[in-house]
């Protein structure tokens, strides 16, 4: 029984072990196991017990553990550059190099002697080369190789086959795994670096169509026979393919805005836009149309021929008109005309329309194949046609090269001019350029014609003409003529040529031109010299960049753009792509939430102040008539928006922001003080002004009097009427001025000031008024009271240098009120004195 259960055991093992050097180990019993048919007299798959065989042991062990390290040893890769420069697997870049510039250094063999320094400097560099190439790194990190020579997808343990393995012909399902995709997507793969430097400038000239694609896809399967035939008819009309593997390029999918798979996308001017519809070839088709601009192509017919083919002086670009049966503007149209649009402009021609009989006929068109003309500075002659059943993109394109440019085109900006002028390094690739300076009024065209008729009749390869407008283009001009005065020289002829990309050109005035036979002469001759002797070009210059005179259009480009995006926007909330539109979707959201937040709150408030104005009207009005401490009428509408009152001091540092430099329409309030009434003065102060720190317009500050009684001098003695101030006599009997408590309103750009002087309110209440009337009125001149009542200025004189430091402020509320309503006097100073200077403490 034991042998048949073992050999039951042996039986089950043959049908999982089918590879050649097979162990099969059951307890201690042990069987070495042979394919049938191993050596040809057999199909009985023949086994050798080995029990309680102590001599077999070892060898069976040895056996196996050579089948385990062979295996191991080809499972490795060569070499792991990560561990080799001892970096992390998300190390960046710049991590690596750092890395890579130490190691490199460290184990150069000029200066490392270790014998094996070479191998390892070798080992470093070529670590570095995997690592610092994106492409590379990523073939690493997915299938192990360091190798270029290897497929992508390729065994990576190498040889294999004759070990434990799977076969993949066992999971060989249709999907999409990267294994099995299909060779004509493989050329199509998009990486980012590639999408950002390739895709996304080239989409300028062309769009792309994309299709964002993953492993075990089962939904791409279905879309790859409609995906293939787009791709072989868009491709030979010029449109770019491409191919995003989710799983491989999830950085290109996440900045392309692709969550789902299958997708469609196209982009164009670097914008992207998804694809909503059924995937059919018709939507398809429809969709890379869509993505082109709707004003590449204007419709022509007999009423509007002249007015299209006549805007060539205005925009500048030869003309291009397609004749041909069908009502739709065919498809390779439109995109030869994106692709060329910033040099030529392009016209339809309908044949069955009964419309455009006239343009047939004049222009004797063939109505069984396209035919394509292109007309420059003659409206009457086509300068080049072309004609043909089956027009092809290559033809297309060489004959819209050949035609880029008008005989005499106008230098309108520095692209053109680097185009119609390139700078050649090599002799026998010199091109020379033919300027005329002139201008756009009616006396020119003459002269204009006259050139334009020259250039024609002497076009050669390596001469360009173009014209260029002195009032449009001055100091490239100036330079040209050499600074002549216009009005002796209002039309010129320069020949040119560029040398290097920064500016400099060798050039030489020809003649004025006129347009006479004469200068048409001077100027051939010219030209002729130039073939055998280019030193005639004696004078040297660095151009200016030319000015861009289709910069004004920069308005209706950006009103486009603007309209452009709101139709992205509307079609994505339509077909409810709601992951790409959620960010947009909550930022509005949130800025209406802020807005309706912001309205509701105001209202409530607005609603509240008004009931607390109206039992305050009448506390206000005792305020007027004399009460002591209250601070008017009404204070600011808009309340305090915090709870207390920012106060800087006035230094040399904060003097120009704070004053000199301050906006126009706001004042500074500074206090006067000194260091003995600094606690005391500010925090009356604070109380005084703080409801009107509602107001957007004031600024408060203090200004120390004992550091700067020289600033204060010299500011009053600026304004004369306002010095009426007060002074005690020490003890020497010096007049000395006591500023403490004083308060200037200090208007930085229109240069005035209004003044508040201290006002006692604690006693003489016969003498409080008048003294209230020149304290808020800022100091209003009083010199003829002061020269008949001499006595009373003393008493005064005495009453002040009594006065409590804590009273000095109590009218300031007042003043204040006043300052609001501006019926404070203002006295202008010719300029803000300089607050550097500090007094020295006595």
């Amino acid at each position: 029984m034991a042998v048949h259960h073992y050999r039951a055991n042996v039986n089950m093992e043959e049908k999982l072990c089918q590879l050649k050097g097979c162990v099969v180990i059951s307890g201690v019993n042990m069987a070495t196991v042979s394919p049938p048919g191993g050596d040809g007299s057999s199909d009985v798959l023949q086994v050798t017990v080995m029990a309680r065989s102590k001599m077999c042991v070892p060898l069976v062990v040895v056996v196996v553990l050579s089948v385990l390290l062979t295996g191991a040893t080809h499972a490795g890769p060569e070499m792991d550059p990560y561990k080799i420069l001892g970096v992390t697997r998300s190390a960046s870049q710049a991590e690596i190099k750092k890395v890579y510039k130490r190691l490199a250094k460290e184990w150069h063999p000029d200066k490392n002697k270790n014998p094996g320094a070479e191998d390892m400097f070798i080992k470093i560099t070529k670590s570095y080369e995997i690592l610092s190439n994106e492409d590379k790194r990523a073939n690493y990190d997915r299938y192990g190789q360091t190798d270029d020579t290897q497929p992508y997808g390729g065994n990576r343990y190498g040889q294999r086959q004759d070990s434990f393995y799977f076969d993949e012909s066992f999971f060989n399902f249709p999907f999409n795994s990267k294994n099995h995709r299909d060779f004509a997507d493989s050329k199509y793969i998009l990486h980012f670096n590639q999408y950002v430097s390739d895709v996304v400038p080239d989409s300028y000239k062309r769009p792309y169509l994309i299709k964002i694609t993953s492993d075990w896809c089962f939904s791409c399967i279905h879309i790859e026979p409609v995906w293939k035939e787009v791709v072989q008819e868009m491709e030979t009309l010029g449109v770019g393919i491409g191919v995003v593997d989710v799983g491989y390029e999830r950085r290109l999918a996440n900045h392309l805005g692709a969550h789902r798979t299958p997708s469609i996308l196209g982009v164009i001017n670097g914008k992207v836009t998804f694809f909503h519809y059924a995937v059919a070839k018709e939507h398809l088709r429809q969709f890379v149309e869509d993505l082109l601009p709707q004003r590449l192509v204007e419709r022509v017919t007999d009423k509007n021929d002249l007015q299209f083919l006549n805007s060539w002086h205005e925009l500048n670009k030869p003309h291009v008109l397609l004749f041909d049966q069908v009502p739709v503007v065919p498809l390779l149209f439109k995109l030869t005309a994106f692709a060329y649009k910033d040099y030529l402009q392009f016209g339809y021609v309908d044949q069955g329309l009964s419309e455009t009989a006239n343009l047939q006929k004049q222009f004797n068109i063939n109505t069984y194949a396209p035919t394509m003309l292109v007309f420059k500075e003659n409206i009457d002659k086509p300068a080049d046609i072309i004609q043909a059943k089956g027009m092809k993109k290559q033809i297309i394109d060489e004959f819209m090269s050949n035609n880029k440019f008008l005989l005499v085109p106008r230098l309108v900006n520095q692209k053109l001019f680097d185009e119609l002028c390139p700078v050649k390094q090599f002799h026998r690739r010199r091109k020379y350029c033919v300027l005329l300076i002139t201008g756009d009024e009616e006396t020119f065209s003459f002269g204009n014609q006259a050139f334009l008729s020259f250039a024609s009749t002497n076009a050669k390869e390596v001469v360009r003409y173009a014209y260029v407008y002195q009032r449009l283009q001055q100091p490239l001009c100036d330079i040209l003529m050499q600074n002549k005065d216009s009005a002796q020289s209002p039309t010129q002829v320069v020949i040119l040529e560029r040398r290097n990309a920064a500016g400099k050109a060798l050039f030489k005035p020809v003649t004025a031109w006129n347009g006479s036979e004469e200068d048409k002469q001077r100027l051939l001759e010219e030209l002729e010299r130039l073939q055998k002797d280019p030193s005639i070009l004696i004078h040297d210059a660095m151009l200016p960049e030319l000015n861009n005179e289709f910069a004004s259009m920069f308005v209706i480009r950006w009103i486009y753009a603007s309209y452009d995006y709101l139709s992205e926007v509307i079609d994505d909330i339509l077909h409810n792509n709601w992951r790409e539109m959620m960010p947009l979707l909550s930022l509005i959201f949130s800025a209406l939430f802020i807005l309706f937040g912001t309205v509701v709150i105001q209202a409530f408030s607005d609603s509240s102040d008004d009931k607390q104005t109206k039992p305050k009207a009448k506390d206000g009005t005792k305020a007027e008539n004399g009460s002591p401490g209250t601070g008017g009428t009404s204070r600011q509408d808009r309340p305090p928006k915090k709870n207390f009152v920012e106060v800087t001091e006035l230094t040399d540092i904060t003097y120009m922001s704070n004053l000199v430099k301050l906006r126009p329409g706001h004042m500074n309030i500074v206090l006067v003080l000194t260091d003995a009434s600094k606690n005391i003065l500010l925090s009356k102060f604070a109380k005084e002004v703080y409801s009107f720190t509602g107001s957007m317009t004031l600024h408060f500050s203090f200004l120390n009097i004992d550091k700067h009684s020289h600033w204060m001098n010299t500011l009053l003695e600026y304004a004369q009427d306002a010095t009426q101030i007060d002074a005690e006599e020490d003890d020497s009997g010096n007049h000395k001025i006591d500023y403490t408590g004083y308060v200037l309103a200090l208007n930085g750009h229109k240069k005035y000031l209004c003044l508040f002087k201290p006002v006692y309110t604690g006693e003489d209440l016969d003498n409080k008024s008048s003294e209230d009337e020149g304290g808020a009125s800022g100091g209003r001149s009083r010199s003829s009271s002061r020269d008949d009542h001499p006595p009373r200025k003393s008493n005064r004189s005495r009453s002040i240098s009594t006065l409590q430091i804590h009273h000095k402020l109590d009218r300031l509320g007042l003043w204040m009120e006043r300052l609001m309503e501006g019926t404070l006097p203002r006295y202008y100073i010719p300029a803000w004195p300089g607050l550097d200077k500090i007094t020295p403490i006595k």
